[in-house]
């Protein structure tokens, strides 16, 4: 399935599955669902989410998938459905509890800054009000010199993980959507000390979609193209395969160390092809167009202005 948050004309988000360049709404469906919930903490997350929004959808774990899924299967004509141009997209996740970056995880990345293949990942945050959407406008501050983007593909998780072990980590993924990290570079590498998450973390450094492919839909996550044009021209290219810690290998670190809700995203790092590392280094400006393409998903468009 294709989940979307969506919005039509002035209306609150709502939750919807793209079918045939149709956009179905099951906003009401998914108020509906009764989650499982398994003691107090799950309890407070389910009290501080939309009651039916895309949360609730992901936090009912893989029995409201599957509830969805007979839905659809039993005839999507009984939902009000709209045509794919008549909504507006917004990220599918619009405000993360978490977004987890990783950094240089594609050998051919780290070898194009000079880094050397690392021991253990290199994690770091992105601020979740950053998140913005397809088609988004990414506002490229005077004030910000080496606005630089980077292509990933997005883990979105869909239940309660701690201490997952690598065998079982694909079954906490509910899906996988498009992800631009977007970076002011200076306060990565003109600094005395990197300050990488601030970096990463300023206003709408995180466009996010077109939509969630749901994990059933992507059996291998190692096996996906990942790419990225900027004004037309390909500067990224490289796959999922050549990246130095695997998904499975990443929500297992993780997880030893952090519990993962629902709804969280991880950013598994990006190909070779950034612009600090060109010579002369290309960097994002007003009236760029950029677009990221991951096979199995799509394609996540975006502007700067």
């Amino acid at each position: 399935m294709k989940l979307v948050t969506f919005r039509v004309s002035q209306s609150s988000p709502r939750v919807g599955v793209v079918q045939n360049d149709r956009v179905y709404d099951v906003t009401d469906f998914v108020g509906g669902l009764e989650p499982m919930v398994s003691g107090t903490r799950q309890a407070r997350w389910f009290e501080q989410i939309p009651q039916a929004g895309m949360l609730k959808l992901l936090g009912c774990g893989s029995s409201g998938l599957e509830s969805l899924r007979s839905l659809l299967k039993s005839g999507p004509q009984s939902l009000k459905h709209y045509a794919l141009q008549e909504v507006d997209l917004q990220a599918p996740v619009m405000r993360p509890g978490k977004i987890i970056g990783v950094g240089k995880n594609y050998a051919d990345h780290a070898a194009e800054v000079g880094s050397a293949t690392l021991a253990a990942p290199k994690l770091f945050s992105k601020f979740p009000s950053v998140v913005v959407g397809p088609g988004a406008q990414v506002h490229a501050k005077p004030i910000i010199r080496k606005m630089d983007y980077e292509a990933e593909l997005a883990v979105v998780i869909g239940s309660f993980a701690s201490q997952v072990k690598a065998e079982q980590a694909l079954d906490v993924i509910a899906g996988y959507t498009i992800l631009n990290d977007v970076s002011a570079r200076e306060f990565q590498h003109d600094v005395p000390q990197a300050q990488t998450s601030f970096a990463k973390s300023m206003d709408g450094f995180c466009p996010m979609g077109p939509w969630l492919v749901t994990a059933d839909e992507i059996p291998d996550p190692q096996a996906l193209d990942v790419s990225l044009e900027l004004n037309g021209t390909q500067m990224q290219h490289g796959n999922t395969a050549q990246m130095i810690f695997t998904v499975r290998t990443l929500i297992e670190y993780i997880t030893q160390y952090v519990e993962l809700e629902p709804g969280d995203v991880i950013a598994t790092g990006t190909p070779a092809g950034v612009g600090s590392a060109r010579k002369p280094p290309v960097w994002l400006k007003a009236g760029d167009q950029v677009r990221i393409s991951v096979s199995g998903i799509g394609t996540l468009d975006h502007g700067v202005c």
